[in-house]
């Protein structure tokens, strides 16, 4: 079966939740389309089939909505405040309302002149709502739109001008400023749009031409100078520089990149030339799919908005049959006809869920968006609403908890040996083994800029170590048992060896002809943060900590000691972590569980929330995860964990704020003093407050 073919725009000027909603609505009804989503966080169109540019503009005139290709990059214009166009027609309709009320305070409401001038700031101020309210309503549609139009349009017919140009004003400024705060809260998606470069110089077949990015290909060499953006994900092919990787990776600190080294395109060329060979196509860096990630994130609705969108559905229809029982059920039983019609129009302003629609979306938008700039990678408004629920975090220790390489950490020489000395030796044979301790040792030598010495007559002896002739001395390292068979080792060397290895470090001996030169204990390395990262998780409310790992147990306990963590399994198979993670989720706890991305799938896919460390450059990471810490930095947890717990703080909050203003005004009816501005501020006010509260999120820090 063939795949469906989807087609993607970007949208311009999509305002407001019920706007992108109904523009969903409109474009899946054209006759070759189906399956149409709007994602309104990121402001993208996909749908499957056919449509013409004219036919999606129609879609969205209700609203100005202009679709542009996906492809096109052009520069945010800088509109100024008062030449935007929401700008211009609520300062017009100001205009002709301030005139209308000097008019009606001279001569009285019923004056033609002041009934004129208020019709005119109604009309100005309110024409597009009712166009959209009105075709609305033909289709028994009801919005915020088809709300507000039937409450100033009866406004008018009962003689209340004044309230209903007013309402039509405080409208049109409440959606400007929804407007201005939904376009902030996507700045951090735009802004990583943004971040690569359109064009590259490049040299292709000895010639150097500077070409768009579209057009680059792989193989192709990339020639980036100092200061300039690198264009594609690549590999250092000659040249020596310092790189800013902060909008991949969140890091502050810039990285050395030499040959062979990986560089990502958006990242910042700071000191030297490079020449870099492209790897990936436009489409394929990690930063594209950074973007689209972080997008599709932002269309998969967390479980809040999945209840507030089902909440909405009925929350509508019971707001217009409450206004309609206000305005019946009092002048039936005696009351004046016009005092409760006007009551009940005042209902249906206030009862408009706009506030309640956008309570979680905002939120959600605002706060993925805030985490993909701080180098952490989250894939949809579900896991970070999990990952704010979490009490529990399971780690694996090699990669996670470790540098995942093995280090020198101690050296004990003999009397009279020279620890420099001894480990210029022993790494004169280790270069020549395949032994993953061995590099330990040639790290450690060429960390202190030792001079590389010849070995001669090298052999490898599986199971015991190495040995070779340097500078006319013979030199074995390895295993202290085979150490013991070339030499008698102290009760003092064995004690040495048995303390280092109870610290769960592999113990390697040397013996230069024949009589023991020193020992050497070589570690994965505990992170410098691990420690900082319990800590930190355990202050703000994580109740339990456990490593699983596939390391022996002694080793797993003394890291674990080091480390404060709660619970150690050791030993474990992949297939025994994902039983462990099962496990310590029974009961519904919410567990975290933090690796790799290759290794520790299973557990991964089993947990509540799944985090890989190290997503740049990581395609696996960036694909199994849930949430992908990009900087292989552990402290991004904690920050993830923070941001979480307060991005559900905030949409309660929201949802407080905004059905909390509105059941404080609809309360009102019953003595009879809810009036259209009390309306209409209860309803604009919900809305600026959840949104503001909302973009506080963008001020989380690491």
């Amino acid at each position: 079966m063939a795949e469906t073919i989807r087609t993607e725009y970007r949208l311009e000027n999509l305002s407001c939740a019920n706007c992108a909603m109904k523009f969903e609505k409109n474009v899946s009804r054209l006759p070759n389309v189906e399956a149409a989503t709007v994602n309104f966080g990121a402001s993208k169109l996909s749908f499957a089939g056919n449509a013409s540019i004219d036919e999606l503009l129609a879609a969205g005139a209700f609203d100005g909505i202009r679709v542009v290709p996906i492809s096109q990059r052009k520069p945010t214009e800088k509109v100024p405040f008062f030449k935007r166009r929401e700008n211009i027609v609520s300062l017009i309709s100001l205009l002709f309302l301030a005139a209308g009320l000097f008019t009606s305070t001279k001569y009285g409401e019923t004056n033609i002149a002041a009934i004129i001038l208020f019709a005119i700031a109604i009309v100005v101020g309110g024409t597009s709502m009712f166009i959209d309210g009105l075709k609305n309503l033909v289709r028994l549609e009801f919005d915020m739109n088809t709300l507000m139009t039937i409450a100033i349009i009866g406004a008018a017919i009962i003689g209340e001008w004044r309230e209903a140009a007013v309402v039509v004003l405080l409208f049109a400024i409440s959606e400007a400023l929804e407007s201005y705060s939904m376009n902030k809260a996507r700045q951090s998606i735009s802004s990583l749009v943004d971040i690569a470069p359109p064009s590259a110089t490049i040299r292709r077949n000895d010639k150097i031409v500077e070409l768009p990015t579209e057009e680059i290909r792989i193989g192709d060499v990339l020639l980036v100078k100092p200061g300039q953006k690198i264009a594609m994900d690549g590999t250092v092919r000659s040249g020596y520089s310092t790189v800013n990787q902060a909008a991949i990776t969140g890091e502050s600190v810039p990285v050395i990149k030499q040959t062979n080294d990986t560089v990502f395109a958006g990242t910042m060329n700071e000191e030297g030339s490079l020449e870099v060979t492209v790897t990936k196509l436009v489409e394929d860096t990690t930063i594209a799919k950074i973007i689209h990630l972080v997008e599709d994130a932002q269309a998969e609705k967390a479980p809040s908005q999945k209840f507030i969108d089902k909440f909405a559905k009925y929350y509508t229809p019971a707001i217009i049959v409450i206004a309609a029982l206000t305005a019946i059920i009092p002048p039936l039983l005696g009351a004046d006809w016009q005092t409760w019609i006007y009551q009940g129009l005042a209902v249906l302003v206030v009862g408009c869920p706009c506030a309640l629609v956008v309570s979680t979306p905002v939120a959600i938008v605002t706060a993925i968006g805030n985490a993909a700039r701080q180098g952490v990678l989250i894939k949809g408004g579900i896991h970070l609403e999990e990952m704010g629920h979490i009490k529990t975090v399971a780690f694996d220790k090699t990669g996670t908890l470790t540098k995942g390489y093995p280090e020198v950490t101690n050296i004990i020489t003999a009397a009279g040996i020279k620890e420099e000395e001894l480990l210029q030796v022993v790494a004169s044979v280790e270069r020549l083994s395949q032994h993953p301790l061995a590099r330990a040792l040639v790290n450690a030598s060429e960390a202190r800029s030792l001079r590389v010495i010849p070995a001669l007559n090298f052999q490898s002896l599986t199971g015991k170590g190495a040995i070779a002739d340097v500078e006319g001395q013979n030199v074995a390292v390895g295993s202290l048992r085979w150490m013991g068979e070339l030499t008698e080792l102290s009760a003092e060397v064995k004690t040495q060896a048995g303390a280092m290895q109870t610290e769960g470090k592999s113990v390697m001996g040397a013996v230069i002809d024949g009589t023991f030169a020193g020992l050497f204990a070589v570690a994965d390395p505990v992170r410098n943060e691990s420690k900082r990262v319990i800590e930190r998780l355990k202050e703000i409310g994580i109740d339990k900590t456990v490593m699983l790992t596939g390391d022996d147990p002694k080793t797993a306990q003394a890291i674990a000691a080091q480390l404060g963590i709660d619970d150690v399994r050791a030993g474990l198979m992949p297939e025994d972590k994902l039983i462990a993670i099962r496990e310590l989720s029974e009961g519904k706890k919410r567990v975290a569980m933090i690796g790799d991305g290759i290794n520790d799938a299973p557990a991964l896919a089993a947990a509540s929330v799944g985090i890989a460390m190290g997503g740049a450059g990581t395609d696996a990471a960036l694909e199994t995860a849930d949430i992908a810490l990009m900087a292989d930095d552990l402290e991004q947890l904690p920050y993830t964990v923070k941001l979480s717990r307060k991005t559900l703080r905030t949409i309660k909050e929201n949802i407080m704020f905004a059905v909390g203003l509105k059941i404080a005004a609809l309360l009102l009816v019953i003595p009879g003093w809810l009036t259209l501005w009390i309306a209409i501020f209860a309803d604009m006010g919900a809305t600026l407050l959840v949104v503001l509260n909302s973009l506080r999120l963008m001020k989380i820090q690491k």
